[in-house]
C-alpha cells in the first residue's frame, strides 16, 4: 500500500515538474522566433497563450501515445463540425482525453486509499474513471456538433430568406453573402462566422467555388451542402441566383415545418414514459387506497 503511494506522489510530482518546463522554461521555435522578428501581431496570433500551452502540453503525450492518420483526420474533421478550426484542437483534445483517463483513476485511487477498501475495489473504480475519462470528452464533443449543426440548420433559413432580398435588390452573390453575414451578427452567430469565413477565402484569392465548398466542409451539415451545390451550378450555367435561391428557401421552409410536424409527433410518444412511470401509479394508488383501506380495517377486527 506505501508503495503505491508513493509511486502516485512520484509520478504527480515528476507530471508537475514537466508541465512546468514545458510551459515556461522550454524555449520557442524557430518560426515563433522569426514571427516575432518580423512582425509582433503575427507573434502575438501565433503565440496565443491558450494555444502554446495545450500544444506544448500535447506534445510529450502524442509522442508517447500516438495516434493514426485516419484516426488524427478523423477527429479534426470533427472538431471543425463542433467549431474548433485550429489545427492544434485536435492536440489539445488528446491532451485533455489522455490527462482525464490518468487523473480520474489516480483521484478514485487516493479516495479508495483513505477509505481503506480492498484491492477489488482499485481494480474496479480505476477501471470505470479511466473509462469515464475517455469517453466523456467524445460525448461532450459529439453533443458540441450536434447542437452546432441544429444551430446552423435553423439560422439556414433565415440567410436564405436575406440572400433572396440581397440578389433581388442587385447585389452580387459575394455582395450578398457579406451582407447577409452581416445581418446574422447577433441572431446568429455560426451562420456569420461561417460566411465571414467565406468571403475572407474569396478576397484571399480563392475561387468562389473552392470557398463554398470549404463551407460544406467546416459545417457538415446536410442543408448546406445542397445550397452549396445549388449556388455552384447556377453560378456555372449562369442560371438566376435569386430565382434558385428563392426555389431552395421555399423547400427548405417546407422540410423546416415537416421537421417540426415530425418533432411533435414523436412528442405523444415521449410522453408515455414519464406518465407511465410517475403518474399512472400515483392514480391507481389514489383509486385503490380507500378499498386497501376497508380491507386493512376488515381482516384487523
Amino acid at each position: 500500500m506505501m508503495i503505491l503511494i508513493v509511486l502516485l506522489m512520484f509520478s504527480c510530482i515528476t507530471l508537475g515538474v514537466m508541465s512546468i518546463y514545458w510551459l515556461f522554461v522550454r524555449p520557442t521555435s524557430v518560426v515563433n522566433a522569426q514571427l516575432e522578428s518580423a512582425d509582433p501581431s503575427l507573434a502575438l496570433l501565433e503565440n496565443n497563450p491558450l494555444t502554446t500551452m495545450t500544444t506544448r502540453a500535447a506534445e510529450p503525450i502524442n509522442r508517447i501515445v500516438p495516434i493514426s492518420a485516419v484516426e488524427a483526420a478523423k477527429l479534426q474533421k470533427q472538431l471543425l463540425h463542433a467549431g474548433f478550426p485550429s489545427p492544434d484542437a485536435a492536440m489539445a483534445f488528446r491532451a485533455i482525453q489522455l490527462l482525464l483517463i490518468v487523473a480520474l483513476p489516480s483521484v478514485v485511487i487516493t479516495i479508495c486509499l483513505m477509505l481503506d477498501r480492498s484491492l477489488n475495489s482499485f481494480l474496479i473504480w480505476g477501471v470505470l474513471a479511466a473509462a469515464i475519462g475517455f469517453y466523456v470528452p467524445r460525448l461532450v464533443l459529439r453533443s458540441m456538433i450536434t447542437s452546432r449543426k441544429q444551430r446552423i440548420t435553423w439560422g439556414l433559413a433565415d440567410a436564405l430568406d436575406l440572400m433572396v432580398i440581397a440578389v433581388e435588390a442587385g447585389l452580387g452573390l459575394n455582395a450578398a453573402l457579406n451582407r447577409v453575414g452581416e445581418e446574422l451578427k447577433t441572431v446568429h452567430p455560426d451562420m456569420h462566422h461561417e460566411f465571414d469565413l467565406v468571403n475572407l477565402e474569396i478576397r484571399l484569392g480563392r475561387s468562389r467555388e473552392e470557398a463554398l465548398r470549404n463551407l460544406t466542409e467546416r459545417t457538415g451539415v446536410d442543408d448546406i451542402r445542397s445550397f452549396v451545390a445549388l449556388l455552384i451550378q447556377a453560378d456555372r450555367f449562369g442560371s438566376s441566383i435569386g430565382k434558385a435561391v428563392r426555389i431552395f428557401a421555399d423547400s427548405l421552409r417546407t422540410k423546416r415545418r415537416q421537421r417540426a410536424e415530425q418533432a411533435s409527433a414523436k412528442a405523444a410518444l415521449k410522453l408515455l414514459i414519464p406518465l407511465t412511470v410517475f403518474l399512472f401509479p400515483v392514480i391507481i394508488a389514489m383509486i385503490l387506497a380507500p378499498s386497501a383501506l376497508n380491507l386493512i380495517d376488515l381482516f384487523s377486527k
